[in-house]
């Protein structure tokens, strides 16, 4: 059961919904992709931001930072200590199904992006929201499918802060807001891709496996290992990176026909000596530096858990759930 009220049927009044405003934040200038939607709400010094980084296996132009829209409309109604939502866009991939003309296509609105693409728009995005609304580190990281990916990507030692070695290349984001000012408290991962080269060889008779992977990251499968978050170990990795992240929630469901569960049994190995050791902060303020993994069981189909939203925002809730517990949120 929930630890915090669940409003049923119309916002009550005082709630998030009467101080809420909607708009779309450009972050760079190359592509028509690179922006978020933002919803701020009634200001909170308690309060998280939930960002939210959709899936589509890096290409599919379907799956927008729409796709977040009913997790979003559902967190509204649960009474959480959210200050502000917001969904990032990100240059995407080419697609077989989705075929475009460079000639007559703009390329503001052509898909050809490769890795660091994905991550620097990703890290771009947080950059610019920080320095925008100034919420430091109180912000909760969520993706699904590639979007898990790219969330934990930008707490990787070897692959986060990407942006400035990018600045002076061909598809960079355009003018880079300034670096992080933090990291976030807390990552959930739904339905997530932790280790490139495990999903390939789990679905070795499935052609998309191998495409979608190398038509994001090319070909070489040592690059694969190198930017997966299950991969890599020590100070290059999650582990050594991540060093002020206090709760990192992987939800699977065993419905999933798409993404199978040895993905967050990799990741949760793999994150096992980053939950051991302390989180790196200021002592000013902190009780304890203590950190938590947990696995969440969700139910339904891959996509299921935004289409509907409702396995979303049962992910984003049940990590309020353990802040709360952390002593890190009202």
């Amino acid at each position: 059961m929930s630890h915090f009220p669940i409003n049923q049927g119309r916002t009550p009044q005082g709630t998030m919904s009467d101080h809420s405003s909607t708009r779309t934040v450009v972050y760079g200038s190359v592509h028509n992709l690179q922006s978020v939607a933002v919803t701020t709400l009634a200001p909170r010094k308690d309060g998280y931001w939930v960002i939210f980084i959709h899936g589509g296996a890096w290409r599919d132009p379907v799956v927008t930072s729409a796709s977040f829209a009913a997790t979003e409309s559902i967190l509204r109604e649960r009474g959480l200590p959210i200050a502000g939502f917001a969904s990032i866009s990100y240059r995407l991939s080419a697609h077989p199904s989705h075929p475009q003309d460079p000639i007559n296509t703009d390329p503001k609105d052509f898909q050809d992006a490769k890795h660091p693409g994905h991550i620097n728009d990703v890290e771009a995005a947080l950059a610019l929201l920080q320095n925008t609304y100034g919420f430091g580190g109180r912000y909760i990281l969520v993706g699904h499918s590639c979007g898990a990916t790219l969330a934990f990507q930008a707490v990787m030692g070897a692959v986060s802060g990407h942006r400035e070695e990018a600045s002076t290349r061909s598809g960079s984001p355009g003018p880079l807001p300034p670096t992080l000012a933090a990291q976030p408290t807390a990552i959930v991962g739904v339905a997530g891709i932790y280790d490139l080269r495990r999903l390939r060889d789990t679905h070795a008779d499935i052609s998309a496996y191998q495409g979608f992977i190398e038509g994001a990251f090319g070909a070489d499968e040592m690059l694969w290992d190198g930017v997966s978050p299950a991969q890599v170990t020590g100070s290059r990795g999650v582990e050594g990176g991540w060093k002020s992240g206090r709760l990192a929630v992987l939800a699977h469901s065993k419905d999933d026909e798409l993404v199978d569960g040895s993905q967050v049994e990799a990741m949760k190995e793999a994150l096992r000596n980053w939950e051991k050791t302390e989180a790196h902060i200021p002592v000013r303020g902190v009780s304890h530096r203590a950190r938590r993994l947990r696995v969440l069981s969700i139910s339904g189909a891959h996509d299921e858990a935004w289409e509907n939203g409702e396995q979303l925002a049962r992910a984003v809730t049940f990590a309020f759930e353990q802040l709360q517990e952390m002593g890190l949120t009202p």
